[in-house]
């Protein structure tokens, strides 16, 4: 399936429309993908309005990041690309998602999928196996989503990193996770070569450098499921789980991350906007700008 790219006008693009670039979409190196992908959510809904809240909230953010100390988003170019009529079913949707995927790519930019369900991520992850013989997936999530399936599907955001999984190219590194099945523990004792979890309860002893250490010299894919935050922090999300990360925690992995690995691509998913509560709006713009500028600042 071919896409052209129809890239935003700066008024509905990510981040401030009066930004350096905002009239040059063309030459930039992020290109930002909604795709409000909501197809299997088994408890809150509202995941198909998320990319649009985020783009909103974006506009608000100070350009400025006192942490890098610069405008990052200077030093590589960012653009939006317009958001397609979401095909069904949900395997059709995930096909289109990785013709647009492959497109961003064959333009030699690096894709950020703004979600939609945690099922999409198969799609990025699929086109960028075929160019990375060596993929490592690092997945903040307070949910395993290694089930074969759920509820009779199988592309399920439930089983989103088992379908990730069937690349045998691919390896997973997974943080935060604090609710997981049974089926979910016995594949993961099977397969602990490929798979390596992080889990929440253990968070006052991790240690940031041996997390992502399995990054190091290797392609990299970021999936943040925007559950991986505490439900205190973020309560605008389908399934929001006590115990999780912070705000600076979640920003300290990720800075680490895209140190030691080479970060090919990114999504942040699993994020519902609730009507009022804008702050969650902003704190997942936010986490989305911080993640563009890890990779690529």
């Amino acid at each position: 399936m071919s896409f052209k790219l129809e890239y935003l006008s700066a008024t509905e693009s990510f981040l401030d429309p009066v930004r350096a670039d905002a009239s040059d979409p063309a030459s930039a190196r992020a290109i930002v993908v909604p795709f409000g992908l909501e197809a299997s959510v088994s408890y809150g809904a509202g995941t198909a309005a998320g990319p649009a809240a985020i783009l909103a909230a974006s506009h608000q953010l100070e350009l400025y990041d006192d942490e890098l100390g610069c405008e990052p988003y200077r030093s590589y170019g960012v653009a939006a690309v317009r958001e397609p009529a979401i095909a069904r079913p949900i395997g059709a949707a995930l096909d289109q998602l990785h013709g647009i995927v492959e497109a961003v790519l064959a333009a030699g930019k690096f894709p950020f999928v703004l979600g939609g369900e945690h099922s999409l991520t198969t799609a990025p992850v699929r086109a960028l196996a075929r160019h990375h013989s060596d993929l490592v997936v690092l997945q903040l999530d307070a949910h395993a989503d290694l089930r074969d399936g759920y509820q009779g599907e199988p592309f399920s955001h439930a089983a989103a990193m088992r379908r990730v999984l069937d690349n045998p190219n691919v390896s997973l590194i997974s943080v935060g996770v604090r609710a997981v099945s049974a089926e979910e523990v016995e594949f993961y004792g099977a397969n602990r070569d490929r798979i390596t979890i992080h889990w929440a309860k253990d968070q006052h002893r991790w240690d940031i450098d041996q997390i992502v250490g399995g990054l190091k010299g290797r392609p990299a894919y970021l999936t943040f499921d925007i559950d991986a935050l505490d439900a205190a922090l973020m309560p605008a999300t389908g399934t929001p789980t006590p115990g999780g990360l912070s705000f600076w925690q979640a920003l300290a992995i990720l800075r680490r991350a895209c140190d030691t690995g080479e970060v090919v691509g990114a999504d942040l998913v699993e994020f519902a906007p609730i009507k009022g509560l804008h702050a969650c709006d902003y704190t997942a713009a936010a986490i989305a700008y911080k993640m563009l500028s890890y990779a690529l600042g």
